[in-house]
Formats: C-alpha cells, structure tokens, sequence
C-alpha cells in the first residue's frame, strides 16, 4: 500500500512574523537611509551657511518652526553666480590673484594643488577620467575585476615605465566601500573597456554583486572574449619571435 503524500507543513505564526518583518525591512530600509542622508547633507550645509547670511534672511526667524533647505538653495546659487563671475576677465583675474596668493603659502599650496587637480579631473565636463569602466584581469589569472579608466601616465613616472609598451592608470575601487582601492599603471591591451557607466559600476561594487546593472549579462563574454584576444595575441607574438 503506497502512502498518500503528506500535504506541507504550514510555516509557523513565528515564520510568518519574521518573513513579514524582513519584508517590512526590505522595503522601508532604502527609504529610510535615503531621507537620513538627504536630512544630513540638508542641515550640514545649511550650518556652513548660516554664520554668513544676516539672520534676518532666515524664516526661522519669522515661523515657529525650523525651515531646512535655505542654505542649500543659497550655496547654489553661489557658486553658480561664482562660476558666471569667473567666466569673465574679471574674475579670472580674481582666481589668478588668489591663486598666487595659496602659491606662496608652503602647506596650503600643496593641498590646494592637490584637490584642485582632483575636483578637475572628476567634475570637468571635457575630462574623460573615471567616465568609462573596465575589465582587467586582477588579482589573478582568470580573475576579473571592475576598475575605472583614469589616465594616461606623464612625467617621471612615464619615463621610468617599461618602455615598448603604451600603459593607463586605473583605480580598482574594493568592496562594499569603492572609496577605497589601489591605484594600478596597467599595459593599454590588457585593460579592457566595456560598455557600462559608471553608475551602474559603483551599484554592482557596493552592493557585491547582489545589485545587477543592465549590462550584467555581458560580463562574463566579455571577459571570456578578453581572455581569447588575450591568448590570440600571446600566440602572434610567439609566432613573430
């Protein structure tokens, strides 16, 4: 006599109540950690403002209740007027004047340098740097990782390169936290750009691979095709030698 199939358990009221407490989780977390970031950025920057405004300027002097916001509609306004200023003699001849002025400034001088050609590099409109992505074969053979493009090497550090080769720096970003990383002089055929921006890069990195861009699906054959041109080129060169 074959025993009939025993129907499924069904979950405990326990089971039930985690499964509607992770859920809940799912779909209020994001939000949650969105609006705190927001209310933070919101307030730091109207704390920046707040000393240089009159205080009559503020509607927290007129309302009963705090009104956020006005310090971060101020600072764009100022430093779009700032950029509008500049783009004139005058206020090119301002920025050269105050630039002479940090370049005499021994300490100042080398942070300003520095954060100057940072900021250019990441939010100049002709710059290219950080704007396309990679593959590169790291920290192994058969390994892929993510990296961004950044450029090419100038000065001392191009001259002490191995010569034959043309090289590009990237920046292999680490996982969950892609401010961090190292900073990699690679040979230009062995950093393979693809098709992804950046965007969609810096999700599937923070979020390790849970968090799948559209163009997900093509990483793995364009690793593979990577790794054949790869081949094909070792096999040209052992049959030029």
């Amino acid at each position: 006599m074959i025993d009939s199939p025993k129907a499924p358990n069904p979950k405990s009221a326990g089971a039930r109540l985690r499964n509607y407490f992770l859920t809940g989780i799912i779909l209020v977390g994001p939000l949650a950690v969105t609006l705190y970031i927001t209310w933070w950025f919101v307030n730091t920057v109207d704390g920046w403002v707040r000393p240089i405004v009159p205080a009559s300027l503020w509607p927290d002097s007129y309302l009963p209740f705090h009104v956020p916001g006005l310090g971060v509609i101020i600072a764009g306004v100022g430093l779009t007027l700032l950029g509008f200023l500049t783009a004139n003699l005058v206020g090119n001849t301002l920025i050269r004047l105050s630039e002479r002025l940090l370049d005499r400034m021994p300490v100042v001088r080398s942070i300003y340098k520095s954060m100057k050609q940072i900021f250019e590099t990441l939010f100049s409109q002709s710059g290219t740097s950080f704007r396309k992505v990679a593959l590169i074969e790291y920290p192994g053979r058969g390994m892929w990782s993510l990296a961004f493009i950044s450029s090419s090497p100038e000065g001392s550090v191009k001259t002490y390169l191995p010569q034959g080769d043309a090289y590009i720096s990237v920046f292999l970003p680490c996982t969950p936290n892609p401010t961090t990383g190292f900073y990699i002089f690679m040979p230009v055929k062995d950093v393979h750009e693809i098709p992804m921006t950046p965007d969609d890069a810096f999700k599937l990195i923070m979020s390790a691979g849970l968090i799948q861009p559209e163009a997900q699906a093509m990483l793995l054959s364009l690793a593979e095709n990577s790794k054949s041109q790869a081949k094909q080129h070792k096999v040209d060169l052992s049959k030029v030698g």
